[in-house]
């Protein structure tokens, strides 16, 4: 099974202001997350009852199946969901109720999320993470909570928000924009990624929270696109595709079959991405340079660590792994010699 946080598991959700969104910069046939659409739409009070009716039945019905079948989400998880449909959904005015989309799409969507295990971060179009609110869809990977910790190592690097810094494999751009909201005017974030929904995607949430001077995003894999800043970079982060190949199959519904396999393969033994980012950070850093990987966990993060310190040993020092928020090893650090 994946090592990560269930895709049901949702952080409580928070409150923020957030820019706007423009829906001429999205693929069709993409819609705008569900938060961020007007309220083009009303409904009569009886018919939205009915449709919570009808939706929190499918809940407290599906919910158990769904549990005790590959560790999907429960019940109480779904009612969760639900309710964050909904607030995403609609809005009341002078007694009225206004919605962001018909009713006829809200049963689609919340089918959707039942039978076919569509992750609810697609449902609604976005995922909140730290003080963000980021774009998602399909073809690009979820952010979890744990991956917020790279954010906490990276401002813990002494210089880091005058510097030039790598987000590996990108995806959402959560990493990206969460570091270029706390550099200063001289530091930078280059973000790269082989996908190209993930290179849109990622653009969107940079474009949203006004960071097109500090973020760039590049289409590419791994290091090639920043062959203009070896041996420059101050720091880099990665969240790799770290999953063994024949644990995929035995995921959770809604991961294995929506979210997209190129950011969750991570080869045989799952080491393969992040054994070439071991390999490349030798010459894209700059001397004092500073890493921070995500691994699957306490062997893989420690299987690393010990290849960083010994075959990598003439160019990296104080490399040492990192307890997530649930105790696990989930982290790989160090400097360049």
């Amino acid at each position: 099974m994946i090592s990560r946080l269930p895709i049901s598991t949702v952080h409580l959700r928070r409150a923020i202001t957030i820019a706007s969104f423009s829906p001429s910069t999205a693929t069709q046939p993409y819609p705008p997350p569900l938060f961020l659409r007007p309220l083009t739409y009303s409904a009569a009070p009886s018919d939205l009852a009915a449709f919570r009716r009808w939706a929190t039945a499918r809940a407290t019905v599906d919910g158990p199946r769904l549990e005790s079948s590959d560790g999907g989400p429960g019940a109480s998880q779904l009612l969760r969901e639900l309710s964050w449909l909904l607030e995403d959904a609609t809005s009341q005015s002078n007694g009225k109720i206004l919605m962001r989309a018909d009713l006829d799409e809200l049963y689609r969507l919340w089918k959707e999320r039942i039978e076919e295990r569509k992750p609810f971060q697609y449902v609604v179009g976005c995922e909140h993470w730290r003080d963000l609110v980021l774009v998602v869809r399909e073809g690009v990977l979820i952010p979890r909570p744990e991956t917020e910790m790279l954010v906490d190592l990276v401002r813990e690097v002494e210089g880091f928000s005058e510097g030039l810094w790598a987000d590996l494999g990108t995806g959402s751009g959560a990493l990206a924009v969460a570091i270029g909201r706390a550099l200063e005017d001289k530091g930078r974030v280059f973000a790269t990624d082989l996908s190209l929904d993930a290179v849109e995607v990622a653009g969107i949430n940079v474009e949203r929270y006004g960071l097109k001077d500090k973020v760039e995003i590049r289409h590419g894999s791994w290091f090639e696109p920043l062959k203009d800043v070896k041996g420059k970079l101050t720091g880099l982060v990665s969240n790799p595709p770290y999953i063994p190949s024949s644990d995929i199959p035995g995921l959770q519904a809604e991961v294995g079959r929506h979210e997209p396999k190129l950011a969750l393969d991570g080869g045989m033994n799952g080491t393969d991405h992040l054994l070439h980012l071991c390999e490349e950070s030798a010459t894209a850093l700059r001397p004092g340079g500073f890493f921070a990987f995500e691994t699957n966990g306490n062997i893989q993060s420690e299987l690393i660590a010990n290849h960083m310190s010994t075959k990598w040993a003439n160019c990296f020092h104080n490399v040492k792994t990192v307890l997530d928020f649930a105790g696990i090893k989930r982290f790989v650090t160090g400097f360049r010699r």
